[in-house]
Parts: structure tokens; C-alpha cells; sequence
């Protein structure tokens, strides 16, 4: 069997079709709780499965095996540091966060920030969500339009511009009626695909070496790609135990506890226990496929180092590489359909979040005298609105910027998460009102101070350099900026 860009695209159409079905399933009774948190009626085991699909993006499908054998950052099997400090997070979550957000019984987790402080820090967090989330979601589906576009659209004489067309129209045409509640049950299916993809490849390569699923652990550590704990060169390691395993718990803080996209998901669970259920399976599963991807990309290393491959010097691209030009046509299928899962999966729960921020939190229109049916046609067009400005961002991307500041803008919308990380930490550690007209200025300054502090970190702390741990700085920021803003209950008067 020859796998040609038609056959790509005669499969990608099939899967999306099949999406649809279940979106015409799920939208047949549609309210707006259907919308923004599935009626509150969604299995916690289903939500724990699809959110996997989720919290794994098409970057982290191709970019986690590829950097098992780079040498850099996350290099053999460091990324796990990483995510045992998730766990700590999820505890977090689970124990901390989740109650307050049940009590409150808000579709928006933000509105906790409104009740809390005011309407500025209500509005400030919804705005860097929305700023965090467009600017992410673009970056990851620039990168899947990419491997789109060179394998399938080009070769059919398909322009960027149209790709990006046909697939953010992909994505809107099965998440603009049924939102969240067509959301639960497809990132469901895109987290079975995915993982199909990985385990087909693991099994073919294991088998291609003479070696079975059992003695897959001996042999990539015979082979020097075992490493799991660094401790050895300290602070100044990427790599080091302590700043991974505190950032991985900081990262899952921020990046599910207070993203409105992740926590959607478990506020549409039935009740309190029932998303606290589904955020400890999340949390288990969560671990056991990042030491399969991480599996999988020893893996890669090994069978490219056997037959003669050469690392490609972009190591992100040795999964995509193996899979087009070395593998069987039945591995290329499962790497295709694995990578669009993993993509759309992150992309699309996306776009339903950002609709759902935007409609609640800045339009406010629950608390509006709109009818249902009014309150629905405006659903529609901002989740057509934010489609829009997806592609047009994706574009603007493959256009105006090269790769290195695309990287760039990615990271600094990273720093969004430190303003979020101080006002819930402030809010829930002390009792003190603060004067929530000022805060906006406190969440402006935190981020623009740390991007200092993390620019110049080794020449003016002795080599040391922050890495993910800049989070942890940027909400502390916040937290004192917000301290000095404020006074206790019983003497502030706004």
C-alpha cells in the first residue's frame, strides 16, 4: 500500500466525519449549561480519559519522544521529574481548588475572582485566559497545519492560507452546537486514537528489534536512555530533580486548576466527589502515558541508531520521520491519526473554552434578559469569532514570523499564568480585600518584571537560570503587589 496525500486525506475526512456523528448525537438537546458545562451530567470516568487527549497537545505527541535522546532539556526519561510533580498539583486541585469552585456552583472558574475581590480582577483574569489560550492554541495548530500542509495539502496544490481554513472549519463545525457536551465524548475517541498510535509503534518497533513488550525496559536501559532522577550537577541542570518536580506541580496548578479549558471539563462532573474521582484517575493515567511516550521515544533512538537513520538535527521531527519514510503504511495511518487526535483534542476543548470565558466572564450573558434562543445565536457567533481569529493568527504566523519568535511569543504567553497563580493564591491564603481597581496594574507589572528577572538570571545570579520556576516568581510578585494594595476586613474601606 502506497500512502499518498489523497489516501491522507480521504482518512482525515473519515475521522472528522465520524466526529460529526457524535456531535449530531450530543446536540440534540442543547441549552447553554449543555454548552459550557454539559449539564453538569458527565461521567467522571469519561472526563478523565478524554481529558489525557487534552493536556497532551500535538507539540507534546511529537516533541516529548524526540527529546528523550537530544541531549537537552528533558533528556532519557527526566521529563517524568516533571510529571510526578503534577501529582502534587492534582492533590492540590482535587482537595483546595475543586471545592471552592462546587460551592460556588460557577461555570466560569474565574467568577471565584469577581466574588472574592471585584470586577477588575474578575476581568483581569478572564482576559489573560483568553490572551494565554488564543495565543497558545494558535501555536499548536500552526504546528499540526505545518506536517498538514507538507504532507497532504501541498502535494494536492492546497495553499497554507486554505489548510489552515479547512482545519480550524474541521474543528468548528462539530463544537459550535454541542460545546462542552459534544467536547466530553470526542477528546474521549481522540485519546483512544492517540494512544493506538503510540502503542502500535511501540509494539512494531519492539517486534522489528527481536524483542518483546516485557524486555522493553532492559533494553533501553542496556542502550543509556534510562535516566530518570538528576541530581548530580544541581541547580544550574535544566534537567535538575528539585526545579523539575516543583515546576511540574506549579505547571499543573496553573495550567488545569486555573485554566477555564481544563477545569470546564470537571465542572461538568455530577458533583464534588465525582470530579474529585475523575482528577485522581486523570492524575494516574496522566503518568502511566507520559512513560509510554517517553518509552516511545527511546525507542525511536534505538531503532533509528539500528538501521542506519540520522537523527534529524530538529529532533522533534524523528517521530514524524520514522513513521513516513521507515514504517509499514498501517504505523503511518496510526501516527497520522494519532497526531490529529492529539492536536484537536487540545484545539478544540480550546475554542469551547474561549467561547465560554468570553460569553460569561466578559460579555456576562447569564446575567443578561436574553432569551435562550438569542443567548444561543450569540454562542454561535463568538465560537465563530474566536475560529476567525485563530486562523487569521495561525496565518499571520506561517507569514510575518520565524520560528524563533513564534517560540518566543509562546513562552511570554506563559507568563500569564503567575498573575493567576497570586490572585487565587491571595485570595485563598489570606483574608485581606484588596483595592481591586489597582489590580490590573500588579497584574501588568508581575509579568514584565519576571521576563527581566528570567533574561538576565545568569549574569546576575551567578549562572543560575529560572526555567519553568519563573512561574513561581511571577505569582509571587503578584502576591506581594497585591499585599501592598490591601488591608485586613475589618479596616478597609474602598
Amino acid at each position: 500500500m502506497v500512502i499518498t496525500p489523497t489516501f491522507i486525506l480521504v482518512i482525515i475526512t473519515l475521522y472528522f466525519v465520524v466526529l460529526l456523528g457524535i456531535s449530531k448525537i450530543t446536540s440534540k438537546t442543547q441549552s447553554a449549561t449543555d454548552f459550557y458545562i454539559a449539564g453538569r451530567k458527565s461521567p467522571w470516568y469519561i472526563v478523565a480519559f478524554g481529558m489525557i487527549g487534552a493536556s497532551l497537545s500535538g507539540v507534546t505527541f511529537i516533541s516529548i519522544p524526540g527529546a528523550v535522546g537530544a541531549g537537552g532539556l528533558n533528556m532519557q526519561f527526566a521529563y517524568m521529574q516533571m510529571v510526578f510533580g503534577y501529582l502534587v498539583g492534582y492533590i492540590i486541585i482535587a482537595t483546595v481548588l475543586m471545592p471552592i469552585y462546587y460551592k460556588m456552583n460557577s461555570i466560569t472558574i474565574y467568577q471565584y475572582l469577581e466574588e472574592r475581590f471585584g470586577t477588575v480582577s474578575y476581568k483581569v483574569g478572564a482576559s489573560y485566559f483568553l490572551l494565554s489560550r488564543i495565543i497558545g492554541a494558535s501555536f499548536r495548530l500552526y504546528l499540526v497545519a505545518i506536517v498538514l500542509h507538507s504532507f497532504v495539502m501541498q502535494p494536492l496544490g492546497i495553499s497554507f492560507g486554505l489548510t489552515v481554513i479547512f482545519a480550524l472549519g474541521l474543528i468548528y463545525s462539530y463544537t459550535y452546537a454541542g460545546g462542552l457536551k459534544t467536547i466530553i465524548w470526542t477528546d474521549t475517541l481522540q485519546t483512544l486514537f492517540m494512544l493506538i498510535a503510540v502503542i502500535a509503534t511501540v509494539i512494531f518497533i519492539s517486534n522489528s528489534l527481536g524483542e518483546t513488550i516485557s524486555s522493553i525496559p532492559s533494553l533501553i536501559s542496556r542502550e543509556g536512555y534510562s535516566q530518570l532522577f538528576f541530581f548530580e550537577n544541581g541547580w544550574s541542570d535544566p534537567n535538575n530533580f528539585f526545579k523539575q518536580f516543583i515546576s511540574g506541580a506549579l505547571i499543573a496548578l496553573v495550567m488545569t486548576g486555573l485554566d477555564q479549558d481544563m477545569m470546564q471539563k470537571n465542572l461538568s462532573c455530577k458533583s464534588l466527589k465525582e470530579a474529585q474521582w475523575n482528577v485522581t484517575l486523570f492524575s494516574v493515567i496522566l503518568v502511566v502515558v507520559n512513560a509510554l511516550f517517553l518509552a516511545l521515544g527511546a525507542l525511536l533512538y534505538i531503532y533509528a541508531q539500528k538501521n542506519g537513520v540520522s537523527i534529524p538535527e530538529k529532533t522533534d521531527q524523528l517521530f514524524g520521520l520514522l513513521s513516513f519514510e521507515h514504517f509499514p503504511p498501517i504505523i503511518t495511518i496510526c501516527f497520522i491519526l494519532g497526531l490529529i487526535a492529539a492536536a484537536y483534542s487540545s484545539a478544540d476543548s480550546a475554542l469551547t473554552a474561549l467561547t465560554t470565558s468570553f460569553s460569561v466572564d466578559i460579555l456576562e450573558s447569564e446575567k443578561s434578559s436574553l432569551d435562550e434562543v438569542t443567548k444561543s445565536r450569540q454562542r454561535k457567533l463568538i465560537h465563530l469569532g474566536f475560529s476567525i481569529v485563530l486562523a487569521i493568527l495561525i496565518i499571520v504566523f506561517n507569514t510575518l514570523l520565524d520560528s524563533s519568535a513564534i517560540n518566543a511569543l509562546f513562552k511570554a504567553a506563559g507568563y500569564t499564568y503567575g498573575p493567576m497563580l497570586g490572585l487565587y493564591a491571595f485570595g485563598i491564603l489570606t483574608k485581606r480585600t484588596v483595592a481591586d481597581r489597582w489590580v490590573w496594574i500588579i497584574c501588568l507589572l508581575s509579568p514584565v518584571l519576571s521576563y527581566i528577572l528570567n533574561l538576565y538570571s545568569e549574569e546576575w545570579f551567578n549562572g543560575f537560570t529560572f526555567g519553568f520556576l519563573i512561574l513561581l516568581v511571577n505569582g509571587l510578585l503578584t502576591f506581594v503587589g497585591l499585599w501592598v494594595i490591601s488591608k485586613s476586613r475589618n479596616n478597609y474601606s474602598s
